[in-house]
């Protein structure tokens, strides 16, 4: 396996993802870590709330990376999004990726990221300093829902380690 695709609802270990992305060929390795900030839009916000489509958002990583492999040929992914309760400095998200060469991996670490941030069905509700709380727009299911072929628990589970 070349691709790690998880959602999780505990702390994300960067060593694990790390060691699944190494490779002898590989001479770089790109980390991208999505961590909770304390402002928004002006609002000083305090934590935040990630949901999440667990098992689509899994598949929708594990077909990221496939393109990206596509695009960058040996390469190696570990993508892992939280599912939950997170504070400012918290980490939310984690895009680990190897290549024989850096191009590769920086390149194909922004793709990643980019397509991540179009395609997943995961949404954030921020809490502010204020006492108030606001989920922001995120990805619709409703056109996922018309599109995507059915897929069975077995079909899933070959698609992540």
């Amino acid at each position: 396996m070349t691709i790690l695709a998880r959602v999780t609802t505990e702390p994300i270990d960067l060593a694990p993802l790390l060691n699944f992305i190494r490779d002898d060929a590989h001479g770089a390795i790109d980390v991208f870590l999505g961590v909770v900030r304390n402002q928004h839009h002006g609002k000083s916000v305090t934590a935040i709330t990630y949901d999440a489509h667990a098992a689509l958002a899994e598949k929708t990583f594990y077909e990221i990376c496939l393109e990206a492999q596509g695009l960058w040929p040996k390469t190696r992914y570990a993508v892992v999004h939280f599912k939950g309760n997170l504070h400012v400095g918290d980490t939310s998200l984690v895009i680990a990726v190897s290549s024989p060469h850096r191009a590769e991996s920086f390149e194909s670490c922004r793709y990643v990221i980019e397509e991540i941030k179009k395609r997943a069905p995961i949404w954030k509700k921020e809490h502010y300093e204020d006492g108030q709380s606001e989920w922001l727009p995120g990805h619709s299911l409703q056109d996922e829902a018309l599109t995507a072929p059915l897929l069975t628990d077995a079909a899933l589970s070959d698609r992540h380690v």
